[in-house]
């Protein structure tokens, strides 16, 4: 799964990176946590553009909004048979951006978290979903982050990995018309290990609550 991510990435950054349309002021991100509101980009259909989006998919037909809360990872195996995400996969496809995501591997008694980033050091999109709930006073826009099986990197620490688009499928994923779900699935696989790196972090990043640039710290190597 993926359960906990971070973008400090300055913004300028990230929009000449990711070519996107965003009219709001970022905050840095060290440990995000779902049901939190996390940047997604999605397409106009001409245009490239960012908004904010609440972590956990709230399926339009869901009588409450709890839901959200198991809906964080979407398994990328079963995709178009599940009724949560069937149809946001033929038309409701996102980015959701990053420059780090979190894992904890078991060891002894303890639960070691570890950080996996680009050796680039650069930021990455996940593949996501989203919807609209509509039922409360006003429209919630929520997100889901797809996963797959594990590369040789993040293998050893946990059995699934989300799903991280490379540049040239950008595209194809947002295009709305776009409704090949075969087609699709062929992106949602695991990304190449060689473009990565991991590196442990202190146990702060257990809790949501710490959110500083220590969640990012190296302590040792994996």
């Amino acid at each position: 799964m993926c359960g906990r991510f971070s973008l400090a990435t300055e913004q300028p950054i990230l929009q000449d990176q990711f070519d996107f349309i965003f009219n709001e002021e970022l905050d840095y991100r060290y440990n995000i946590a779902p049901s939190q509101n996390i940047l997604v980009i999605g397409s106009n259909g001409q245009e490239r553009v960012g908004t904010k989006m609440q972590w956990g998919l709230v399926p339009p037909w869901s009588k409450e909004t709890k839901i959200g809360y198991k809906m964080i990872n979407a398994r990328a195996e079963t995709l178009d048979e599940k009724v949560s995400f069937k149809q946001p996969f033929k038309k409701k496809r996102c980015l959701i951006l990053s420059d780090g995501f979190y894992e904890w591997k078991k060891q002894g008694k303890e639960k070691q978290p570890y950080r996996f980033i680009m050796k680039d050091r650069r930021p990455f999109a996940f593949a996501g979903l989203w919807e609209c709930w509509d039922k409360g006073d006003k429209p919630l826009y929520t997100c889901t982050i797809i996963t797959t099986t594990p590369n040789e990197l993040t293998k050893d620490v946990h059995d699934r990995m989300p799903v991280i688009l490379p540049p040239s499928e950008y595209d194809l994923w947002l295009d709305r018309d776009v409704q090949d779900t075969e087609k699709l699935k062929t992106l949602l696989v695991p990304f190449n290990d060689q473009l990565m790196d991991v590196y442990s972090v202190s146990s702060i990043v257990n809790s949501p609550k710490n959110e500083s640039a220590k969640c990012l710290e190296p302590t040792n190597s994996l």
